[in-house]
């Protein structure tokens, strides 16, 4: 990996946590591709940024904590926990505690793919919109 690469990556949390949409921007390559659970991403680099444009308006407060990274070549994978508090679409003000984890890979210094991963369900418990008798035997 470059030492751009390196760069971009140590950046991409700290851009996220500051809910920095350009400086998120800044870090994508123009044919991005992300990838998240539910069929929502985007390609391109407007698509992404809109992508965290909603995420930020769904969760205000919202913030990842990188727990470990792991780097070969042009790619990464990242594992963490994001939080934040729901008040978007039919606000609940509940708090989620997500586990994640995202597959990046780079081109030229920058984000080239973002494969996110996080439990729906796990997300949708927390919201309270799906109650512990619901669940299938």
């Amino acid at each position: 990996m470059a030492v751009t690469d390196q760069a971009v990556f140590a950046t991409a949390a700290d851009a996220f946590n500051a809910h920095d949409l350009e400086r998120l921007s800044a870090l994508l390559d123009e044919d991005v591709v992300l990838r998240a659970p539910g069929g929502l991403g985007g390609e391109g680099k407007a698509a992404c940024v809109d992508f965290y444009r909603r995420w930020f308006a769904e969760f205000p407060d919202g913030r990842v904590e990188v727990h470990s990274s792991h780097v070969v070549d042009d790619v990464a994978v990242e594992e963490g926990t994001f939080t934040g508090t729901h008040t978007g679409v039919a606000p609940n003000g509940r708090h989620v505690a997500l586990d994640y984890v995202q597959v990046l890979r780079f081109r030229d210094g920058k984000h080239a793919s973002v494969n996110l991963m996080f439990d729906r369900l796990v997300m949708v418990e927390q919201l309270g919109l799906r109650r512990d008798t619901e669940r299938a035997p």
